[in-house]
């Protein structure tokens, strides 16, 4: 088996130099990237110990961040290796000032491996919650290296438990010396196949969301925008094109004076100009942000054209829209939650932990079109009553998942 899963990684490793060539920009990155790693983990030094975080893209980069710092804390004497699979995370955290190395990761090929364990002399591996790299694991466990992996979710219907996933499931056994996994189910399902060494530890994006809301700061432009009108706000946040569409029709048929802050998830040219024919009148955030002839009560939709704000402005919500829901899955419900803020989001939500447990709380509601979002939005826009009681689920929610850097930290060093 181990040989048809690395025949597997050369045709996939074949089709990203592929997809480069015709010129596929992430993939571009990707081979590009695999170019530099050897000067990165040159920084690195065999004298010190070293950790290595690897995470597929800045999502899980994200989750990794609390244990990360912490860690590094902890241990100032210690060196950090960060590596990535997907540019969305190293293009965007490839200057992190608390990594002493940052790199792709380089295919899971036996030569890749030999080489990059080598350089990187690691003492100490985390992989975030899906990453399954089966030569690097064998690997890691030859050279001695202490393996975890933290967040991660397992279901029945996963690989690893099918007729034909026992090789891939004596990996997991064998290879990892812990897992810090975040539902009981995952906990059981590991144990009723005979890992034993595996804890709840929750989620560690609670942890995350919850520092960005203690550090975020006031936003002199939102503040300006919004003005003294008291209309109620609602942040579409990461949204696409169907998100988008929804949320258009709400904006166009509600009766009620409101504010609506959009921040897509893909900001090109065409897809903002895209946004702006179904919110006419709309204002880009870098337009708004730079001049001062702009004034608050003359526009109803601000769209946020640049990366890196969206978690911090939902502080300004009454109620926030996540987007994904009609794709392949919702984005990050929890910078919303963590401010106290009722989410809405789409149908493809049954993946995520978070988006179950809050639906069952009352903080959260899943829609397939808008009229399943008119009535309830409406309800909570327009009754303070209903949208503190849903505001309070959301608090105590996450009040109750905080503390997953502690347990994992706690359990390593015991």
């Amino acid at each position: 088996m181990r040989i048809i899963y690395t025949i597997g990684i050369y045709f996939y490793t074949l089709g990203i130099r592929l997809a480069a060539l015709f010129g596929h920009e992430k993939a571009r990155q990707m081979v590009g990237g695999w170019k530099r790693w050897p000067q990165e983990v040159a920084k690195l030094s065999h004298e010190r110990p070293t950790v290595w975080f690897h995470a597929a893209s800045l999502g899980e980069f994200e989750q990794a961040r609390p244990v990360l710092e912490e860690y590094r804390r902890r241990h100032p004497d210690h060196q950090v290796l960060v590596t990535f699979f997907s540019p969305s995370g190293y293009e965007i955290r490839k200057n992190y000032a608390l990594a002493d190395a940052i790199c792709y990761l380089p295919m899971d090929t036996p030569r890749n491996v030999r080489s990059f364990i080598l350089g990187a002399n690691p003492d100490t591996v985390f992989f975030v919650k899906y990453e399954f790299w089966y030569n690097y694991l064998n690997a890691l466990k030859g050279w001695g290296a202490k393996t975890y992996i933290f967040s991660t979710i397992f279901r029945p219907d996963q690989y690893f438990f099918k007729w034909y996933g026992g090789w891939f499931l004596k990996q997991l056994r064998t290879c990892f010396k812990h897992f810090f996994v975040q539902n009981e189910e995952s906990l059981q399902l590991l144990e009723s196949h005979g890992i034993s060494q595996c804890s709840l530890a929750g989620d560690t994006r609670f942890d995350r969301v919850h520092q960005i809301a203690l550090a975020a700061e006031r936003n002199e432009a939102i503040e300006r925008w919004l003005g003294e009108g008291g209309e109620s706000v609602v942040i579409g946040g990461s949204t696409w094109s169907p998100d988008e569409e929804i949320l258009a029709r709400y904006v166009q048929m509600s009766p009620r004076p409101m504010r609506l802050i959009l921040a897509p998830h893909v900001i090109n040219e065409e897809h903002l100009k895209q946004i702006e024919r179904l919110f006419p009148g709309s204002v880009r955030y870098s337009s708004f942000s730079s001049s001062s002839s702009l004034n608050s009560t003359t526009r109803q939709i601000l769209i946020i054209d640049n990366i890196g704000l969206l978690s911090k402005l939902y502080r300004y919500a009454d109620v926030a829209y996540i987007g994904g829901g009609f794709g392949v899955g919702i984005h990050n419900i929890l910078e919303a939650v963590t401010f106290g803020k009722p989410v809405f989001f789409g149908p493809n939500y049954h993946k995520f932990q978070e988006a179950r447990d809050i639906i069952a709380r009352g903080g959260g509601w899943s829609i397939d079109g808008f009229d399943a979002l008119n009535q309830p939005l409406s309800r909570l826009l327009t009754d303070p009553d209903a949208r503190e009681k849903a505001s309070q689920a959301c608090q105590e929610y996450m009040n109750e998942n905080l503390g997953s850097t502690d347990k994992i930290l706690g359990e390593i060093e015991q």
